[in-house]
């Protein structure tokens, strides 16, 4: 299932493969968004980059977004000037304001067209109850020098309790403003796709990364794989986690609404139209869970189809597709460093579902880092940080999962033998005393595969929306096949020969 974004960039022809060993200045580890914002800055400045992608650009995480470029992350302000103190709150919301318009720039400059839109952004509730946390959101971001306005009626078709408006902000194609930047980066410098990252190792005052195709050398590197694959020194398994999030883009002949909504509290339900076909579409977006989390066969997307029916009863779903997301246990990124023991290495992840704006933050960040250039907004989201963090809970909860997943379920055991799984389904089952992940297709072919995560090892559980292993721990995704999708794991599954092992 992909999404509009990329069914309506499929004619890209793929670019180069890395062939050989390289030596450059800088290497991005990662095409999406914030990879390839942070290499389209630094060519500007006239450095040497090297930009690879373990797949096609922007068919991940950056090609399965909501396209919404937007300084308004649900009800936050008020819940940083409550933790964090009114100055941080200010730097956070300036640093994404001055993103949108940075956004802007960039596609105004390079002349990509890439359908950006200039909406509102509206923070919505139905519960009279919550319309208080609205008004009180208004008043912290008027307090932050930013206009919000409390609103009593918005463009969707039924009553709200009230919303908080934000003007100014964007939507755009993201795949296209991708294939922007890459068009302005591939004039003095290199992309490769199809080219894997393995793993990062130090070489005298240079960095080598190590890939399936060769060594590139660069004195810095920057990690932009969403989820970072290098484990150590900077530990971000234990401070982060990946939230699934869903999408259908429905076609009506009601009137659509103009600009860009989501409400405040679970279930979550986020608007924004698009265009395809020469017509407006709307997107809609939600049904969040940890990623991981075992879900029926299609009950997402068919909690989307019927909020869908009940707001235009002649929809017409024309795509589905879903999307993770890294949020960090205090929801504030982390960007900047990798560790303070791994210098000229960094990272930008935790952009907890606001990417869009979040990227161009991370980019400009680093840009400076790596140029000696001091950055008003580095100190709010820096990577490294230690200080306590506010969601303790949340921090032991998934500490608590983690060591379940790899230590007391591994003997875990979805169903008796093979026979009993259905074609078309998956399961863990138990063979010689060993856990086997076990696929059937629609014509009962079997693919086994060992169903531990090879990034850390936590049991995998079997997801049969997309037909993949996913990890519950960390996010790591692989195909049914075994194949690695996301990070952070980096490995394919151990394929296992169930037929030997039977004998």
């Amino acid at each position: 299932m992909d999404s509009l974004w990329i069914e309506t960039t499929k004619d890209r022809k793929p670019l180069n493969v890395l062939e050989k060993d390289e030596k450059t200045e800088i290497c991005v580890i990662g095409a999406g968004l914030f990879g390839l914002t942070t290499a389209y800055y630094l060519s500007k400045e006239g450095k040497k980059v090297i930009v690879i992608e373990k797949g096609k650009i922007g068919e991940k995480v950056s090609g399965n977004t909501t396209g919404k470029i937007t300084s308004q992350h649900g009800l936050f302000y008020n819940h940083l000037i409550s933790d964090f103190g009114e100055e941080y709150a200010k730097k956070y919301l300036e640093a994404n304001e001055e993103a949108i318009n940075s956004i802007k720039q960039i596609i105004k400059q390079e002349n990509i067209h890439c359908e950006l839109a200039e909406k509102n952004s509206y923070v919505y509730t139905t519960k009279q109850e919550e319309a208080i946390e609205i008004e009180k959101e208004v008043q912290a971001v008027n307090k932050l020098g930013k206009d919000a306005k409390f609103v009593n009626k918005i463009d969707l078709p039924f009553k709200i309790e009230g919303a908080i408006e934000f003007k100014g902000q964007a939507q755009f194609h993201p795949r296209k403003y991708m294939y922007g930047l890459c068009e302005s980066i591939l004039k003095e410098n290199k992309i490769y796709e199809y080219t894997t990252a393995l793993d990062i190792k130090k070489n005298g005052e240079n960095y080598n990364v190590i890939t399936d195709k060769g060594i590139i050398t660069a004195k810095y590197v920057v990690i932009a794989t969403h989820y970072p694959i290098k484990n150590l020194p900077g530990l971000y398994f234990t401070k982060m986690y990946q939230s699934t999030s869903y999408v259908v883009a429905i076609k009506t002949n009601q009137k659509l609404p103009q600009d860009m909504y989501i409400n405040v509290k679970e279930p979550f339900y986020s608007f924004r139209t698009a265009e395809y076909n020469g017509e407006h579409i709307l997107l809609i977006c939600g049904s969040d869970h940890k990623t991981g989390e075992p879900i029926e066969n299609n009950c997402k997307y068919e909690e989307l189809e019927k909020k869908a029916k009940e707001l235009y009863p002649d929809a017409q779903v024309l795509f589905k597709w879903n999307t993770r997301d890294c949020i960090s246990l205090d929801k504030v990124p982390y960007i900047g460093e990798f560790s303070n023991i791994m210098k000229n290495v960094y990272v930008g992840t935790g952009f907890k579902k606001w990417g869009m704006a979040f990227s161009n933050v991370a980019a400009n960040i680093v840009k400076d880092e790596i140029l000696g250039k001091e950055n008003l907004y580095k100190n709010i989201f820096t990577a490294t940080r230690v200080e306590p963090i506010k969601n303790r809970w949340e921090e032991k909860n998934m500490i608590k999962e983690s060591v379940n997943s790899i230590l007391l379920n591994k003997f875990k055991v979805e169903t008796e033998g093979i026979e009993n799984i259905k074609n078309d389904n998956g399961a863990i089952i138990k063979i010689n005393g060993e856990n086997i992940g076990i696929y059937k297709d629609i014509e009962g072919k079997v693919y086994a595969v060992k169903p531990n995560c090879t990034h850390l090892g936590c049991l995998l559980s079997w997801n049969n929306l997309d037909k993949t292993w996913d990890c519950p721990c960390h996010g790591s995704r692989f195909d049914y096949k075994g194949i690695n999708i996301y990070e952070p794991a980096i490995k394919n599954l151990e394929i296992k020969n169930i037929y030997n092992n039977e004998k």
